[in-house]
Parts: structure tokens; C-alpha cells; sequence
């Protein structure tokens, strides 16, 4: 008893020795290895950004207590550096904020996720009863029973200025889902959401994020607008940009209300801040904070947040922020305790994987290699200009073709249904894009600039296919007609002959 009472203490002096030693080793070894991670991650986005043609962009990551990094890369169109306090616009990245604005409130008592949401406002008189169903809830996980096609969102040729004047589309509408039963994502879900903040705590809804979130989180930088017009007129923030064949051509972002769905501008340090906030005791009760990260019932949209369960990363939430002339991709694996947010000054682009790079880089930081994709902008547009080309040089052959052969008259009769048949498909598939584009993205209703800046070169090709079949055609049909007549003409003769 007495020696093993002796042994006790020397074994627990030799274990902190131990883990002393170690905890020193793993410091010096996680130095040298942060700076070589680094330099592979500066490297990875700076390749990544060439091929995609990204003119500017910014990063941050937050992992654990070992490695905080934001940079920023490119330059403003004035030749101005990014930088890691540049001001970006994170677009639907938003939802999170506003989520967890409205989850604060819950958390003090002030609301009920499973309450009416009609409930808190005198003023709200819904022709479709079943709008008095939806609950706060259903607005966060996207379930209310609202659609881009019975409550427009970007295509609403005049766009709301104000979060109070939105109440009145409750009035109107017919849902396209019973509440709680379809998912479905609508950005005015969440102004809704960003309304009720402003009912319930008596502050301009921009107010409340700044005086309890932004402020709160030392987001010094980070503040919230209500249309892109303001985005537009805001020096600070980086010219953004679509890319036609490659090429990054600089231009407003349309207008639009974006106020609880898509309005924070951000900056890499103070994203950094917000990934390290999800694990921060501040902000919610620890039951909400688990609400808050998990999926919902009919999908894995929760609440501003996409929730999944990757058997390498473990629990992870993300989103992605989609603008015309903006984009921002933002990931936490929440068991590896790591953080990834990118911004770039380039909109949503048919050829360019932006999450690639969030992807990348945390198969660097935890100890892997990123390859870049081949397919990117750089292949996807040579390979587009190869088409149009390609398309042209067909054309021009089919019209030698037809000339070759003006003595085979009737071979064209044979051929004019199917050359009809051909001709109006690319020309159904541009007039049809939207309704399209709407079906495969389920149920978002794209405005024709937004089609025009996310995938211009396809429009481009399909324009010169349409006009090339569109040309042959005529001049199948010009060829169908003369055979008609010189048809006509040679019985003519033929009856005169034998008339004599």
C-alpha cells in the first residue's frame, strides 16, 4: 500500500512531464506546419482564381485555437489591393445572421418557433387561410408553403424599399404548399423573418444585427443594407463582375430588396470571427445552438443553414451566396472545429465551381493535397469558342452543300420536315430557358439578366445555332419553293406539247 502510494505521485509527474514534452513538440511541429499550410492555401486559391478568371477575391479560416488566416487577393479595377478587411457582399450568407437573430429572440421568450407567424401582427389579413398556418419555423427551414411563382422574388419588376411594405404580399398571395409539408427555397422567407426581428424588438432590423450579433462579435466591419442599389453605390466594396468567354466584364449588380435574406457585407477577418462564433456560449442557449446546426424535417436546409453528416468531416453546415456580380461560399465542420469563408468580386458563373475552393482548402488543412479541376472557366470557354466556331464552319457547309446540289431538288423535299424539327429546337430552348432553368433548380424563377450573366456564353452559341438552322431553313424552304415552280412549269410545257 505504501509503494504503490509512492508510485502514484512519480507516475503522475512523469505523465505531465510527458504531455509537456509533447504539447512542445506539437507546437513547434503545428508552426512549421502553418506556414507551409498557408503557403499551399495562397497558392491552391491563387491557381484556382487564374483558371476560373476571378478577378478579386478574400479568405478566411478559423480552425480551432491553432490557425486564424484571412487574406485577400486581386485588386479593386483601380489597381487598390484586396485585403483581408475588404468588404464583400456575402449575399445569402445572410440567412444564418437572420436565423440566429430570430432564434435570440426565442431564446428570451419573446416568440415561438412553432407559433402562427400571423399571430404577432395585428395588421395581416390573408385571403388564403392557410397563410395563418405558417409558423416562424416554417419560414426558417423554407417550408412555408411560398414559391418563387405565387410570391416573386427577383422577377418582381418593382422591387419592395422597405421590409414593412412586404406585409401586404401575405394578403394576397395563394400558397403553392400546404405550410410544413414541401420544401422549397424563397428568399422572402427570410424578409419575413427579418420583419418579425423588427416588430418584436423595435429596432430597424440592421440595428438589431449590429447591436446583437455584430457588436457583440467585435464584427466591426460587417453591416447590413437593404437593396443592392446601396451595394452598387458603396466605393468601399469591390467593383463585381460576370464573365463573357472568359473574360471578367465589370457591371452593377441588378436591383434588388435584399434586406433578411441577403444583405450583410462582411469582410474576411470578421467572417473568421462568425465561423469561431458557432461554437461561442453568447449566442444562443445550448438547446437552440443544436436547433440552430441541424437539418430540417424534409430537407437538409435547417435554418440559414444547410445541415449534413459526412462520414470523413462529420457534422458540417454551410451556404453559399449567390449574386449576378458577387459570389461567397462559407463551410463549418463543426466536429473538426473548421471554418472556410471565401468572397469573390464574380458573380454566379455556369463554368466556375466555386465551392471547389472551400473544398480545397480544407483537404489542405487537414493534411491532404487539392488538385484543380480541369473542368474550370479557362477549358469550359475554349471549349465554348471551339463550338461557336465549330457551329459557323457548319453552317457555311451546309450552305455550300445547298448550292452544290441545286440539280437534286427533290432530295430537299424529303429532308424539310426534319431540317424544321432541328431549326426550332435551339430556338424552343432559348425562348423556354427560364421556365428551364426554374424546373432544375426547384422552382427559383431566374430573371433574363441573371440567365444572360450566369451562363452568357451558352446563350451565345445557342443564338448562333439558332440563326445558322434558322438561315438554312429559309433557304430550304426558298429551294422547296422554286422546285414547285419549275415543277409546274415543266407539266405546263408538257400538257402545251401535247396540246400541238
Amino acid at each position: 500500500m505504501t509503494v504503490t502510494r509512492k508510485i502514484i505521485p512519480v507516475c503522475l509527474i512523469c505523465l505531465l512531464l510527458a504531455m509537456f514534452i509533447s504539447a512542445l513538440t506539437s507546437a513547434a511541429v503545428e508552426s512549421r506546419g502553418t506556414t507551409e499550410i498557408v503557403a499551399e492555401i495562397d497558392d491552391y486559391v491563387k491557381k484556382n482564381m487564374e483558371v476560373n478568371h476571378i478577378s478579386g477575391a478574400s479568405l478566411a479560416i478559423a480552425y480551432g485555437k491553432d490557425l486564424l488566416y484571412t487574406q485577400g487577393y486581386g485588386a479593386y479595377s483601380n489597381g487598390r489591393k484586396i485585403t483581408a478587411t475588404t468588404s464583400f457582399p456575402i449575399a445569402s450568407l445572410s440567412k444564418s445572421m437572420t436565423a440566429l437573430a430570430v432564434l435570440q429572440l426565442a431564446d428570451k421568450g419573446l416568440i415561438g418557433l412553432d407559433a402562427p407567424y400571423v399571430s404577432y401582427f395585428s395588421d395581416i389579413s390573408p385571403a388564403d387561410d392557410r397563410v395563418n398556418r405558417i409558423t416562424i419555423r416554417h419560414l426558417l427551414n423554407q417550408t412555408s408553403g411560398l414559391n418563387d411563382n405565387v410570391n416573386p422574388d427577383m422577377t418582381k419588376s418593382a422591387q419592395f424599399q422597405s421590409l414593412q411594405e412586404i406585409k401586404k404580399s401575405l394578403d394576397l398571395v395563394t400558397l403553392a404548399n400546404v405550410p410544413g409539408e414541401t420544401y422549397s427555397y424563397h428568399n422572402p422567407n427570410y424578409q419575413f423573418l427579418a420583419l418579425l426581428v423588427e416588430q418584436i424588438s423595435g429596432q430597424r432590423f440592421s440595428e438589431y444585427l449590429n447591436d446583437h450579433i455584430f457588436a457583440p462579435l467585435r464584427m466591426n466591419d460587417t453591416f447590413s443594407v437593404s437593396t443592392t442599389k446601396q451595394i452598387n453605390e458603396n466605393h468601399t466594396i469591390p467593383q463585381g463582375h460576370y464573365l463573357l468567354l472568359g473574360k471578367p466584364i465589370s457591371t452593377a449588380e441588378p436591383l434588388w430588396f435584399i434586406d433578411g435574406p441577403a444583405g450583410v457585407i462582411s469582410t474576411a477577418e470578421d467572417m473568421a470571427k462568425w465561423m469561431r462564433a458557432q461554437y461561442d456560449p453568447r449566442l444562443l442557449s445550448p438547446s437552440l445552438m443544436e436547433q440552430y446546426h441541424a437539418a430540417g424535417q424534409h430537407a437538409t436546409y435547417g435554418m440559414g443553414w444547410l445541415a449534413s453528416n459526412d462520414n470523413d468531416w462529420g457534422r458540417t453546415i454551410s451556404h453559399s451566396g449567390i449574386f449576378w456580380t458577387y459570389k461567397a461560399e462559407e463551410t463549418v465542420y463543426l466536429e473538426k472545429r473548421l471554418g472556410i469563408t471565401m468572397m469573390f468580386d464574380t458573380g454566379m458563373n455556369a463554368f466556375v465551381d466555386y465551392s471547389a475552393f472551400v473544398r480545397g482548402i480544407a483537404q489542405i488543412v487537414d493534411g491532404g493535397k487539392a488538385e484543380i479541376s480541369l473542368i474550370n472557366s479557362r477549358n469550359m470557354e475554349i471549349a465554348m469558342i471551339l463550338l461557336m466556331a465549330g457551329t459557323l464552319l457548319w453552317g457555311g457547309y451546309s450552305f455550300y452543300r445547298l448550292k452544290k446540289n441545286k440539280n437534286r431538288l427533290t432530295a430537299y423535299r424529303r429532308k424539310l420536315i426534319f431540317a424544321s424539327v432541328r431549326t426550332l429546337f435551339p430556338v424552343l430552348v432559348l425562348l423556354f430557358l427560364s421556365p428551364i432553368l426554374s424546373f432544375i433548380g426547384g422552382g427559383r424563377v431566374v430573371p433574363w439578366n441573371g440567365i444572360w450573366m450566369t451562363m452568357p456564353s451558352l446563350i451565345l452559341w445557342l443564338v448562333i445555332l439558332s440563326l445558322v438552322n434558322i438561315v438554312s431553313l429559309i433557304c430550304r424552304c426558298r429551294r422547296q419553293a422554286l422546285t414547285k415552280q419549275l415543277g409546274l412549269l415543266g407539266r405546263s410545257k408538257e400538257f402545251t406539247v401535247n396540246r400541238k
